[in-house]
């Protein structure tokens, strides 16, 4: 196993064994930096204000019941207070974890039974519905004021024991202690919890911090559900260890107006995030009304895509090139950084889905270098990365250090390490089943190696599409390649497998469906436009662009375009936005029948 090696000047805090004790040194060495905060300052709290929130109210949770061994439901959108309540129950010894704000009233019974837990901590806005579900918790604590049948944050505070020891409770934490519950998104079944520890978190921090360096000073933007272990990991976790400034963000959709006030230092984003902002930048482009500055853009970034391209195939740039590209950088990316509020970030991230190679080549040409990133919640977040200073496009870098990878006959990738969780909550079954006796968790993905040790994803190994004719191939990739191709689709669901072809379910992207209605003058809701002639003219046109860059069996013959909206939690995707494939194709049944008998 390779040791990890930290790189000189990492803060002291990632020597640390536990996430409490990782918190205690930040606060004490970083008290004067602000920790968390909002949109315009309303709510603003440095490290030392942070430290003394979450020892008031360890206090109160102390003072309900809650001890080691418990864990404690969180359901709320991104702000302060989901930091605060998480880092108080953390330090009692007892686990928290976050549940998704779209989860189903089944799904919401099902992890209160699966955790055990008896208190929930929520927001007025998700309340009077948790409440009237009948849930079997004894407890609810609301943190955004008064309200009936919950406690108050003041409340919960006020119910501390005169002989709480705060110093005692967090010292006994221990590494092996269950520090939260992720659990997983659920494409089928009940979701699975699964179960990390102090040791976990902080191998995975170690690691990722000797790859990625990650400097003091930091910032960084929440806007994940906390329910997501890369939100969990980046912006909450390695902050601890770091002493990032975490600013949160309520709304998604509302991102790069937070990150032009932000001047974020490292921005994370699932591939659909970059896919839009690419295209948003593209319409601003095409929209620009003269001809002149249009043709000196579209040359830099022709020049810059040329450039890029010669490196990532290890050959010369002309110097001539390079000085052309570093002008256009001065003159043109620059300033297009700065407008969506990157030109501060010092890393860019993309993971949880595939990404397509022309999204990624397009934003290293504006100097926007994405690291593709792999892993899963049951490696504690990331397990291979882009080493600092190298990208190598489609592929997810090198394993972690201390992470050791190999493939399994076929070609399933297997991890062992530190990283790995301890296993799935009340499901001991699934547990061996995932990771074997000697330690090789397994994860379900197939994926290629090379000899420098560089990963690349194929796709899932229970989602590759196997044809008709015998042809294996990723529907996920394929999907990439066709929602890139326009900011039109929003959601792509391609079927073929044991099919003699390949056949895809479409849906509208509504921002993309805007923008290009309010071109042409279109006025329809979103319903209507499925139907209509120019709309399905630029979705066919396209397709027939995707197809032109995939293989021939891999490419669409024929596709529909649904009168419907996908949403995150709902019947086809699940709250991390992966596509619930057995219940689409049950949904869709009749259409997808009506396209192959046509």
């Amino acid at each position: 196993m390779v040791e990890v090696v930290l790189p000189r000047g990492t803060p002291a805090a990632f020597g640390c064994a536990t996430l409490c004790a990782a918190f205690q040194e930040t606060v004490a060495a970083q008290g004067d930096v602000v920790a968390l905060r909002t949109k315009g300052d309303r709510v603003r709290m440095t490290w030392r204000e942070y430290g003394a929130r979450v020892r008031a109210l360890a206090a109160g949770f102390a003072g309900v019941g809650v001890g080691p061994g418990d864990t404690v439901g969180i359901v709320m959108c991104n702000r302060p207070e989901f930091n605060c309540v998480d880092a108080a129950v953390m330090h009692l010894g007892a686990a928290p974890f976050s549940m998704y704000v779209t989860s189903s009233p089944e799904q919401f019974a099902y992890f209160v039974r699966d955790s055990g837990t008896r208190v929930i901590v929520t927001e007025r806005a998700q309340l009077a519905r948790l409440r009237a579900m009948a849930l079997r918790v004894e407890i609810f604590v609301c943190v955004d004021g008064d309200a009936e049948g919950a406690l108050s944050l003041h409340q919960l505070e006020a119910r501390a024991r005169a002989d709480f020891d705060f110093e005692a409770a967090w010292r006994a934490v221990r590494p092996e202690t269950l520090l939260t519950i992720t659990y997983t998104s659920g494409t089928t079944g009940d979701p699975k919890g699964v179960e990390i520890t102090h040791a976990n978190m902080v191998a995975e921090a170690r690691a990722f911090q000797a790859v990625r360096q990650i400097e003091p000073g930091s910032r960084v933007i929440s806007y994940l559900p906390h329910a997501h272990v890369a939100d969990r990991f980046g912006t909450h976790y390695l902050p601890m260890f770091g002493g990032a400034s975490v600013t949160a963000c309520p709304d998604p959709r509302l991102l790069f107006e937070h990150a032009v006030e932000v001047r974020p230092t490292e921005f994370t984003g699932v591939p659909r995030v970059w896919e839009k902002l690419k295209a948003g930048i593209e319409a601003k482009l095409a929209a620009e009304p003269e001809e002149a500055k249009r043709k000196i853009v579209g040359a830099a970034i022709d020049a810059a895509l040329q450039k890029v391209r010669l490196e990532q195939a290890g050959q010369a740039v002309p110097e001539a090139l390079a000085a052309g590209v570093a002008r256009a950088d001065a003159m043109v990316f620059g300033p297009l950084r700065a407008a969506v509020g990157l030109d501060q970030a010092r890393s860019f991230f993309v993971g949880a889905a595939p990404s397509t190679r022309d999204v990624l080549e397009f934003f290293h040409a504006i100097g926007v270098a994405i690291c593709e990133v792999w892993g899963m919640s049951e490696l504690s977040c990331v397990a291979t990365s882009m080493p600092l200073g190298v990208n190598r496009i489609g592929t997810v870098g090198t394993a972690l250090p201390g992470v050791e990878l190999r493939l399994a006959e076929d070609g399933e990738l297997l991890v062992r390490g530190p990283v790995v969780m301890r296993g799935y909550r009340n499901k001991p079954e699934q547990t061996r089943e995932t990771i074997d006796r000697e330690g090789w968790l397994h994860t379900g993905d197939v994926a290629t190696i090379d000899r420098e040790g560089f990963v690349t994803i194929v796709d899932r190994k229970k989602e590759l599409i196997i044809s008709a004719g015998g042809k294996n191939m990723s529907p996920a990739n394929i999907e990439a390649r066709i929602k890139a191709s326009s900011p039109l689709i929003g959601q792509a669901a391609v079927v073929g497998d044991r099919r003699p072809y390949n056949v895809a379910l479409l849906v509208l992207d509504p921002d993309g469906a805007m923008a290009f209605c309010k071109a042409r003058g279109i006025d329809a809701p979103l319903a209507q436009l499925v139907e209509h002639a120019a709309v399905l003219d630029a979705v066919g046109a396209a397709i027939e662009g995707a197809n032109g860059q995939l293989s021939r069996v891999e490419q669409v013959k024929c596709w529909t375009l649904l009168a419907a909206e996908w949403l995150p939690g709902g019947d086809e995707l699940t709250p991390t936005m992966k596509l619930k494939r057995k219940a689409i194709t049950a949904k869709y049944a009749d259409v997808i029948a009506s396209m192959y008998e046509s």
